[in-house]
């Protein structure tokens, strides 16, 4: 099986850490997250892994190498400018399997990255998108109005449920006739044209750990996650 690993990014969000290296080599814990990944996609059955790169690009070539320390063979495209989430398959068309995973560079989870490929297969999707249940505190009261603006029901901070989009996909080879060339087209362009086409989209529901490291109070919550949980993140691999 292939996955390609979205590794371009500055990471401004995450400056000043990114002033000197790229987002995917920054520490979780004590562990650099692209590190983290590999591993995972090593033991869910993953072995041609393609890293899309762009900004910092040598200096995360130097540190993966040819994959062969995490068990899986490792090449890399090069974007010359930036291209967002999904413009960036259209470089490595030819080098792509009919279904294939794509997912962030920055991502701690416990997802089961074969169990997500199996059921695209199944559904015989053209794009299957991993989600999350986020909760978010609203900090505020809420109020509802009835037509003459009578208030019938107050909230104080209610807490909010929204499935949103982890970061992790698997896609069909055929989403690249939806892809521009050379020009930026992001996951949120992608969805809205095939959405509006009513092609074939699915969502793979995920209730397990999971945490986007892009700001720096996210990054300090997964770290003390995988330190507390190291087993859970890198199975089978015995502790420093």
């Amino acid at each position: 099986m292939q996955a390609i690993i979205l590794a371009g990014g500055k990471g401004t969000r995450l400056y000043p850490y990114t002033v000197s290296i790229p987002k995917p080599l920054i520490p979780v814990g004590d562990v650099p997250i692209i590190e983290i990944v590999l591993t995972q996609l090593a033991a869910a059955g993953f072995t041609d892994i393609i890293l899309a790169l762009g900004y910092m690009a040598d200096m995360l070539k130097a540190y993966v190498g040819d994959g062969s320390k995490y068990g899986v063979s490792v090449t890399c495209s090069i974007e010359e400018k930036p291209l967002g989430t999904i413009a960036p398959l259209k470089l490595m068309s030819d080098n792509l399997e009919d279904d294939f995973l794509v997912m962030n560079g920055d991502l701690l989870t416990d997802i089961d990255y074969k169990g997500l490929y199996d059921y695209h297969m199944k559904q015989n999707s053209k794009a299957t998108v991993a989600t999350y249940v986020k909760k978010t505190k609203l900090q505020l009261g809420v109020i509802e109005n009835d037509g003459e603006h009578r208030i019938v029901r107050f909230s104080e901070k209610p807490v909010l449920e929204n499935k949103v989009s982890m970061g992790i996909y698997i896609f069909n080879k055929a989403i690249i006739d939806y892809i521009p060339d050379n020009d930026y087209f992001g996951f949120d362009s992608l969805m809205y044209d095939m959405t509006e086409k009513r092609d074939r989209v699915y969502s793979y529901e995920f209730d397990g750990r999971w945490f986007d490291i892009g700001m720096h109070e996210d990054l300090v919550t997964a770290s003390e996650e995988f330190l507390s949980n190291r087993h859970i993140y890198l199975p089978g691999v015995n502790p420093a």
